[in-house]
């Protein structure tokens, strides 16, 4: 539990308030405080009063999971801009955590300090992508996990029409509406976490994945759609650092491990599965989809007035767009029907592989991909004649059909017993609340939720907040930056006056400042952090109804609906 003076116990639990990415890598525990302090918010039992959810309890699984999917299509855009929670250094994260990782370990997980696991990323030019090309190469983004809070308030945020967020906060806000709407058994979803991405493995059926707003099912998974392409991306290319859920995790650079063993293989079993599929007609249709250049060693092969004629595949693929037909379904036909008769060649076109054959060949073969493997003349044999457009298509067919997802290593890892959370799906907000207040004494990952939820109730977990608060909220500093601290002071107190936390539970500065509104005692706290900044001597002082700031001898006050105890002591960190 947190100690004070203890200092790695200080981070971690301030890290529980701020979360940002990097500090969840360090402290995986935080990912699943996450998704307890979004189950405890108000916010998504909320949703349940929507239309869109009426009569959610009488539909079947698959429905309410799609229901679910649009509802967070429909409210959350994927935010991913650096100026929305600002910028820090390599050197002081570094030295955040020098105690609890070091920097060849942090190469080996994270991107921004030198992981090139993705090379989709790198070939691209990692830091241009994100736009971190304006800064020195010491430069990393603060990207925060937002909380459901913080989610839904973007549509406060100037340029922003709905609520937003980024993939971690997605997958854990995915998570607890899997939970309170869905009424899925916390066991049956798995996080997992890699450096550039974060998503959820939902063991129902065959199983789903979550990606950003989507749910992506085995089928999608691969149809060879760009989205689809884009969903298989992190787990196709990248180390996995971490897999959490209710019952622990198990995390790559940590000898200790959480999550049963026995959990974690059964996860592991599951996931491979589902990252596999047959090779037939369909499935050899979908790799051609995601590219063109593949698609350049082969016809189709269509009957019009009653004679054959023939056309290259990568004219036919497009049309795909905005049709309801598909190539590799029973559709097909009707798709190579809505083309002009004058695309089509009379005769074969030479050096291409007529789909007609690989259709007879392979349709409904269901093919295992250690079948192809073991025997690569079955489809080789038929390319290899006629194509060399393109080397090593039956290699990439092989890798598009089947992922072996990079999982940390169960060897040398220790399996530790842990008492883990457990809510029923018939459980009240109130029922959780009470029962994640009875774990906090023997559950660090219940302890750590209330912070996240900020209910900073406790002098000890004040100190966690004010903490954060005080060293971590880059954007607000830079927004004041051209102010002096009275102008601060009149800009804060002109912004709206209602947190986006109900009741005594507090924002952080940032917060405040990227959604132009908050409590009183929010604002004050805010300001404190800019003079604070200034190297100022100040102080804040609470009392029922108010907050106030003291400065080099001058008082700002604040009037306040919120009230914590915070004495001079407290606010100096």
């Amino acid at each position: 539990m947190l100690d004070k003076n203890n200092k790695e116990s200080m981070e971690k639990y301030s890290s529980a308030v701020s979360l940002s990415d990097m500090e969840i890598f360090i402290f995986p525990e935080l990912m699943f405080s996450l998704v307890l302090a979004n189950i405890m918010s108000p916010v998504i039992w909320k949703w349940k009063e929507d239309p869109w959810f009426k009569n959610i309890e009488t539909m079947n699984l698959n429905k309410k999971l799609q229901r679910i999917k649009q509802f967070i299509m429909n409210q959350f855009d994927f935010n991913l801009d650096l100026d929305t929670w600002g910028m820090t250094t390599k050197d002081k994260e570094l030295k955040r955590f020098d105690q609890f990782v070091d920097l060849d370990t942090l190469k080996q997980s994270n991107a921004l300090f030198g992981y090139e696991g993705d090379k989709y990323y790198f070939d691209i030019d990692i830091r241009k992508h994100f736009g971190l090309d304006k800064y020195t190469s010491e430069a990393i983004p603060y990207w925060k996990t937002e909380t459901i809070e913080s989610m839904t308030a973007f549509h406060l945020k100037e340029g922003y029409h709905k609520g937003a967020g980024e993939c971690v906060s997605l997958s854990t806000m995915y998570y607890a509406a899997l939970y309170i709407i869905g009424g899925l058994p916390m066991e049956d979803i798995y996080m997992i976490a890699t450096p550039l991405h974060s998503q959820n493995f939902v063991d129902v059926g065959t199983g789903q994945i979550t990606n950003n707003r989507r749910l992506v099912t085995k089928n999608m998974w691969f149809n060879g759609t760009e989205i689809s392409m884009k969903s298989r991306r992190a787990i196709e290319n990248e180390q996995i650092t971490f897999v959490a859920n209710n019952l622990g995790y198990v995390h790559r650079i940590y000898k200790e491990a959480t999550m049963p063993k026995e959990t974690y293989l059964g996860f592991k079993e599951k996931i491979t599965d589902y990252l596999e599929t047959k090779v037939d007609y369909t499935t050899i249709a979908s790799y051609l989809r995601n590219s063109a250049l593949k698609q350049m060693c082969f016809q189709f092969e269509h009957e019009i007035f009653g004679k054959k004629h023939y056309i290259e595949a990568e004219k036919v693929f497009p049309y795909e767009h905005g049709s309801p037909y598909l190539i590799g379904t029973s559709t097909q036909n009707k798709l190579l029907e809505d083309i002009d008769a004058m695309e089509f060649y009379s005769n074969p076109i030479e050096d291409r592989i007529n789909l007609k054959d690989i259709e007879a060949a392979f349709k409904n073969s269901g093919l295992r991909v250690r079948e192809l493997q073991a025997n690569p003349e079955v489809l080789a044999t038929i390319v290899a004649k006629v194509c060399n457009k393109q080397k090593n298509l039956v290699d990439g067919l092989i890798d598009f059909c089947k992922i072996d997802p990079q999982l940390p290593e169960i060897q040398e890892k220790n399996f530790v017993e842990t008492a883990p959370i457990v809510l029923g799906n018939d459980m009240s907000r109130e029922e959780i609340i009470k029962y994640l207040e009875g774990r906090r004494e023997n559950s660090e990952v219940a302890d750590l939720a209330f912070l996240a939820y900020r209910d900073i109730k406790g002098k000890d977990y004040l100190k966690a907040f004010m903490k954060a608060a005080l060293e971590r909220n880059p954007v607000t500093l830079v927004g004041a930056q051209e102010l002096s601290i009275e102008e601060a002071y009149e800009y804060l107190n002109g912004l709206g006056n209602v947190s986006i936390y109900s009741d005594n539970r507090l924002a952080q500065p940032d917060e405040v400042w990227n959604f132009s509104t908050g409590d009183g005692l929010e604002k004050a706290i805010a300001l404190l952090d800019i003079t604070k900044d200034r190297g100022l001597e100040c102080w804040l002082e609470t009392s029922p109804g108010g907050a106030k700031i003291l400065v080099d001898g001058q008082v700002y006050e604040f009037k306040a609906d919120k009230y914590v105890e915070i004495a001079k002591e407290d606010s100096i960190i």
